[in-house]
């Protein structure tokens, strides 16, 4: 039950730091909604089904033959790109910088793990 719980608020608020991506260039978008997908489909039927069936963020999500490898790259050098422009000139508090480094490191694993696009 607590695990349950934890991977629902991580899920809520990575798809509330995803939405923030929308209207933040420095902030990515689809990493947060791959990490709610990833948390909602072990916690939460219905906010699974939710996230992969909306009209506009279920298309980030739903995607049967993987992420191209250089897709992945990309994100993962623009996600620490931000964590550490953040952690370096907006964040003061080392318990933040800690946050947001755990919180990169976790998204960084979340893409890694997903399957990756062949080119046969």
């Amino acid at each position: 039950m607590v695990v349950r719980t934890l991977l629902i608020t991580i899920g809520l608020l990575s798809l509330i730091f995803g939405i923030i991506g929308l209207f933040l260039p420095v902030m990515p978008t689809v990493p947060f909604l791959l990490l709610s997908a990833y948390c909602f489909s072990r916690s939460s039927k219905t906010l699974h089904n939710w996230l992969i069936n909306h009209r506009f963020f279920g298309r980030f999500v739903k995607s049967n033959d993987g992420i191209p490898m250089k897709t992945k790259i990309i994100v993962i050098l623009f996600i620490w790109a931000s964590i550490i422009t953040s952690a370096v000139f907006i964040v003061k508090t080392s318990s933040l910088k800690m946050s947001l480094f755990f919180i990169g490191l976790f998204v960084t694993i979340i893409i890694m793990i997903q399957k990756t696009k062949t080119d046969y």
